[in-house]
Parts: structure tokens; C-alpha cells; sequence
């Protein structure tokens, strides 16, 4: 298999960014109206060229971030390849996603006085600030309440208020507030790393360089990025004895996406591990200190915002849009219709009851993983890093840039082994799922599939050591006979060989 030196994959990565930029900005999700004429439709012949342009720069940017993955790279090379990689989606129409007017037309419900979790962007007059917005959201979202927490919606006033609701500058200032939520992610993973002795070039390649990240967070501009550095941010501090500004900051992440009040579990197990005194004083530290706190944050932000407590409310208003993706919504899918078929009952509470039950069983991974986390069996931080991947995995929405949640903290506290394989090759899989307008064609899939396959098989002939890990050596069949040694993490050095003349 041919291979890049660093620079090579850099400037690789680079050139995949410019094509999927470039084709975007006739393929991407434009607006129903730019006013000032930047990103508007040339045609279906325009768009699917200019689609097949981004695809094959969305590969080119993948082989180079797989490339890049064998290479010896710094952490500060890793973060000038991402430097690189980013700067072209700076000025790009939305990408990937029409999130991004969603946002835009809730800041201006909330700028206008309207109750945004009551109502959907369909509330705006169409001539007046956020109209051009409300009108480019998706057909699913036009009349349905926001599902955000009142510190983003904050920021969308803001935005909205700043630049009049127009759609070049507003996307472009929620691209800043993406570009400041992947600093915030590369800061934490690199104090992450250090907490947990791990390679911090490896947590960077995975964790900030990863291509799932840059086409939805920066490109997309979805505000998962800004939950996740938060999260993280506020879990770096609890690690380093600072839990109660740490539970903060994740109060405040709850207030853009509420799956952030997981890692409140796993801060509660390193207050509890830190605390002194009685033991039912240390328990009642760890399991209530840290949510009160983020409690009091988040009613905080809530009485600042003057959006009102509606967000409690809405947080499963996702739920009623199916995707493909989400295991538990096509398990009860199936056997609503099954039910419907042979018994005549309606399909739908059948649906929701495996959606329940996937939450439930979530919920009791979790809740293990926790107990794991206070015998010391696995690190707190790991823990919540599969406990992210577990919610998603048995969430009723399932959207690719969700697998983003766990993988930011996976990647700073695992060996290079099996789930960090997985990971990899998700990662590499799920950019194709959707198209550059933000659809999501049946071809996505089977691209997707494709790209499940190829690096599966990839990554078994050659295993894939991201940067600044050794990779275990294979055992020979002698090796395999022994069975009285224990080999090292993946991540740890070999050890060293024993003294020619030791007795």
C-alpha cells in the first residue's frame, strides 16, 4: 500500500477540502433566497456535477486522513493539518446539513419576541429578520419547536440580531461559533490525554482531524460541537480537582444539547473518589453536588435568556423524524407493521415502546459503566466515552455526526485496539451517508456500506496505528503456546530485554 509523509497528507487533505468546498458551493444546502446573490441555484446539471466534484473530494479527504493516520506526526503538526484541512470551508454555503437556518430563524424568534418552544420558524414574517432563514429550514422543521437549551439560543439571538437575520453573514457567524467549539474540542483532548498518559497526536487525529467532524461541525455547522466542548472543557476541569466549575461548564453544555448531562454521572464518581469523610457524606457529594450545580446553571441561563423552562418539554421532539441510522426506530418500525399486519393494532405505539426500551437499556449501561467507574475497573473518562456511544447507539435519532459524542472522548482514553478500529472505520463510512445539499440518498447508504467493507478489510490486512502509537506485535504460534505472559497496552512501550549476563 503506497503512503505520504506527513506534509504529503496535509496538502492531500487540503485539496480534497477545496473540491468539497467548491462543488458544495453549487451542490450544498443553498437558501431558498440570498439577497445578496452569493449562493444561489444554477440548475440541476450544475448541481450534479458539482455533487460529483464534492464526492470525490470527500474521498480524497478521507484516504488522506487514513494516510495521515500511519504517519509519526507531532500533536502540533496534527493541529496545523487541521488548521489546513478547515480553512476552506470558512466562507462555504452550509454543507452537509440546513441546520444551520434553523438556528438563524430560532435566534430570530427569540429576537422578535416569539415563543420558540411553542412554535416553529413557520412564526416569522417572511419579509422581516429571519424570514430568508425560516424559509430555507426543512420541511420537517418549519412548524416544529426548538429542541436547544437557551445558551444557543442566546447565541442564535445574537447572531441574528448582529447581521439582521441575512443569510451570507448569520451562517457565517455560526461558522465562527463552530470554529471556536473545534478549539475548545482540540484544547480539551490534549488535556485529556495528558490526565490518562495517552498520545495526544492520536486523540487529535481522531477526535478534532476526523473528516465526520469537519463536514458537520464546520462544514454542517451543527451545534453538537459546541455541546462537545463544553462537555469536555468542564471534564477536564473536574479531573484536575476543579469539579465545581467543571460541573458548570457542563450545565451551560446541557443548555445547547441535553446529552451532555451524562458526563454529570461520571464527575459524581470523581468527586465521590475525592471526597473525605463518612461514607454516606461522599456519596451524597458525588451523586448530588455536580447536578445541582448544573441544575443551578441551567435555570440560570434560562432566567438570562427569557426563553422560558419550554425546553423541558421539547427535548423528544427529534424522536417523531425517523432516520435510517437509529437501530431502535427501525427495530420498531418493523414490528409496528408487523403488528399492524397480523393483528390490526396501530403501528406507532409499538414503535415508541422500542424507542422507550432503547433508552431504558441505555440508561442500565450507563448506570453499569458508572459502577465500573467507582470500583476503578475502568477510568471515569473512558466511561463516559462509551457511555455517549451507548445513548447513540440505542437512541431513537440517529444522525451520523451523533457517533462525534463518544469518539471525542474515546479517543483520548483508549489503546489502539478493537473499538478505536471501529471507530475509525465508522468514521471514514458515515461522511458518505449524506448527500452535500443535506439529503440523504439510498446511494448514501450503499456508499456508506462500501466504505464499511473496504475498511474493515483495510484495516485488518494492515492495522491502522493513528499517530504516536505503537502498535502490539503479532504473536507467533510459539508466541501463542505460552499463555503465562500479559501483553502490554497499546500504547505502552515494549519492554525492555532482559541483561545478556543476569543470573
Amino acid at each position: 500500500m503506497w503512503a505520504l509523509s506527513a506534509v504529503g497528507c496535509r496538502r492531500l487533505g487540503a485539496v480534497g477540502s477545496l473540491a468539497i468546498v467548491g462543488g458544495g458551493w453549487f451542490a450544498g444546502k443553498l437558501p431558498f433566497h440570498d439577497p445578496w446573490g452569493l449562493w444561489t441555484d444554477h440548475g440541476s446539471a450544475t448541481k450534479a456535477v458539482a455533487a460529483a466534484v464534492a464526492y470525490v473530494g470527500l474521498t480524497v479527504l478521507v484516504v488522506a486522513w487514513w494516510q495521515y493516520g500511519k504517519t509519526a506526526s507531532t500533536a502540533r503538526d496534527t493541529l496545523v493539518t487541521l488548521a489546513w484541512w478547515t480553512a476552506p470551508f470558512l466562507l462555504a454555503p452550509p454543507l452537509y446539513s440546513a441546520d444551520v437556518y434553523s438556528y438563524i430563524a430560532q435566534g430570530s424568534m427569540v429576537v422578535e419576541g416569539h415563543d420558540v418552544y411553542t412554535l416553529g420558524p413557520s412564526a416569522l414574517d417572511p419579509g422581516g429578520i429571519g424570514g430568508d432563514a425560516a424559509a430555507s429550514v426543512g420541511n420537517h422543521w418549519r412548524d416544529t419547536p426548538a429542541p436547544y437549551g437557551p445558551l444557543f439560543l442566546l447565541i442564535s439571538a445574537a447572531v441574528a440580531w448582529a447581521t439582521g437575520g441575512t443569510i451570507v453573514p448569520a451562517v457565517l457567524a455560526m461558522r465562527l461559533v463552530a470554529l471556536a467549539s473545534l478549539a475548545l474540542i482540540a484544547l480539551s483532548l490534549r488535556r485529556l490525554t495528558r490526565e490518562h498518559g495517552r498520545s495526544e497526536s492520536r486523540a487529535l487525529w481522531l477526535g478534532a482531524l476526523n473528516p465526520l467532524l469537519l463536514i458537520h461541525v464546520v462544514g454542517g455547522v451543527h451545534n453538537d460541537g459546541l455541546m462537545i466542548g463544553l462537555m469536555l472543557s468542564g471534564f477536564v476541569l473536574a479531573l484536575r480537582g476543579k469539579w465545581i466549575a467543571g460541573s458548570a461548564l457542563v450545565g451551560l453544555a446541557m443548555m445547547v444539547k441535553s446529552p451532555a448531562a451524562v458526563s454529570l454521572l461520571f464527575i459524581g464518581v470523581l468527586v465521590h473518589s475525592a471526597a473525605t469523610g463518612p461514607q454516606w457524606r461522599r456519596w451524597a457529594k458525588g451523586l448530588l453536588a455536580p447536578g445541582l450545580i448544573a441544575c443551578a446553571v441551567a435555570g440560570g441561563a434560562t432566567l438570562v435568556s427569557g426563553t422560558g423552562f419550554g425546553w423541558l418539554t421539547t427535548q423528544g421532539v427529534a424522536a417523531n423524524i425517523h432516520t435510517a441510522l437509529s437501530a431502535t426506530s427501525d427495530l420498531g418500525l418493523g414490528l409496528g407493521e408487523l403488528a399492524h399486519l397480523l393483528l390490526g393494532v396501530d403501528a406507532e405505539p409499538v414503535k415508541s415502546a422500542v424507542q422507550t426500551l432503547g433508552l431504558a437499556v441505555a440508561l442500565v449501561l450507563i448506570l453499569v459503566l458508572g459502577r465500573r467507574a467507582m470500583r476503578g475497573t475502568v477510568t471515569p473518562a473512558h466511561a463516559l466515552g462509551l457511555s455517549l456511544l451507548a445513548l447513540v447507539a440505542l437512541s431513537p435519532m440517529v444522525q451520523p455526526w451523533y457517533l462525534l459524542w463518544g469518539v471525542a472522548v474515546v479517543a483520548a482514553t483508549a489503546p489502539y485496539g478493537r473499538l478505536l478500529a471501529v471507530l475509525i472505520v465508522l468514521s471514514a463510512a458515515l461522511v458518505y451517508e449524506t448527500h452535500p445539499m443535506g439529503a440523504t440518498p439510498p446511494y448514501g447508504f450503499a456508499l456508506a456500506a462500501l466504505a464499511v467493507v473496504l475498511g474493515t478489510l483495510a484495516i485488518r490486512r494492515a492495522p491502522l496505528a493513528p499517530p504516536g502509537v505503537r502498535l502490539p506485535r503479532r504473536r507467533s504460534p510459539e508466541d501463542a503456546a505460552d499463555r503465562r505472559g500479559t501483553p502490554a497496552s497499546a500504547d505502552s512501550p515494549a519492554p525492555a530485554p532482559a541483561p545478556q549476563n543476569a543470573p
